[in-house]
């Protein structure tokens, strides 16, 4: 891997790692639905201006319908679960059930998409499971339903990512990763506007926050979003999808540095063994297969 791709990789995370912060900020104040509606149509109009900025052409390859619906599965879903933990959870835990989103993919694979299982992925799936319990049972957060609830959220959006993974490489192979990003972002907002409409009218929330909330939704909309998902899929195409995707190795790195520095979250333990034990399990799910010598 070049300098240039690694510094993208860091930089990638930093950026990824700081969306749980930003979440942590927004959803106590504006609630779940409105969290997460505002990420994605903050995203799609900064994705808007950039292409339009840079001229680029809006063809699809008449691909637009999927990729309205996979930006359903791959944004307007999973952030509207990560705004549930973003009530309850720190955003350092967040940061770490986030890294599970390789494990999900290897299970969705073996069960949905006849993708070979090896030894090796078995007992990373086991182990990663038994870091995340570890982590949701021995941190400095109670294990009280709250956590629980908070902790299922985080593992449903992953599972959404993990299917979206394999639905991206046979719906929108080959399409140009700007558009890809802005169909996203596109589905996501076409999907949280009614249940945005909806809670406004029927569940309004008590503030609207001030400039903290809606500095954070900026950030969390045009740099955590639109510019993390450009910055993803140019290291897609730059050092391929496997790589690319140890960035959740050091998502959880970022997660934690940026909550405990910026939000005084407690660190404790179970942080170093959970995260240990999830990086080990994302190792033995991500290092590639040695090949048989010929017969």
């Amino acid at each position: 891997m070049s300098p240039i791709a690694l510094a993208r990789l860091l930089t990638l995370a930093a950026v990824w790692g700081a969306s749980f912060l930003f979440m942590r900020i927004i959803a106590p104040v504006l609630g779940t639905v409105p969290t997460a509606f505002f990420r994605v149509s903050i995203a799609c109009l900064g994705l808007i201006a950039l292409l339009g900025a840079a001229r680029i052409r809006w063809d699809f390859q008449g691909k637009l319908g999927a990729c309205l619906v996979l930006g359903m599965i791959n944004s307007g879903i999973p952030a509207t679960f990560y705004s549930v933990a973003a009530q309850v959870l720190p955003a350092g835990y967040s940061a770490i059930f986030n890294a599970t989103t390789p494990l999900m993919g290897v299970l969705i694979g073996v069960l949905f998409f006849k993708e070979p299982m090896t030894l090796a992925k078995l007992c990373g799936i086991f182990l990663g499971l038994f870091g995340v319990g570890i982590l949701s049972g021995a941190g400095p957060v109670a294990l009280d339903a709250a956590l629980l609830q908070g902790a299922l959220a985080c593992l449903a959006a992953t599972t959404c990512y993990g299917f979206a993974g394999y639905l991206a490489r046979r719906w929108v192979s080959g399409l140009d990763s700007r558009l890809s990003a802005l169909g996203s972002m596109l589905g996501a907002t076409l999907l949280l506007t009614p249940l945005f409409a909806w809670s406004a009218l029927t569940q309004p929330p008590a503030s609207w926050g001030g400039w903290q909330v809606w500095g954070s939704l900026v950030g969390l909309g045009l740099l955590c979003t639109a510019f993390a998902y450009i910055l993803y899929f140019r290291l897609l195409a730059e050092i391929g999808p496997v790589k690319a995707s140890t960035v959740t190795f050091m998502i959880p790195v970022f997660g934690v540095l940026w909550g405990a520095w910026l939000l005084n979250e407690p660190l404790s333990m179970a942080h170093l063994y959970g995260g240990l034990l999830i990086g080990v399990a994302l190792w033995l799910v991500l290092r590639p297969a040695r090949r048989r010598g010929a017969a």
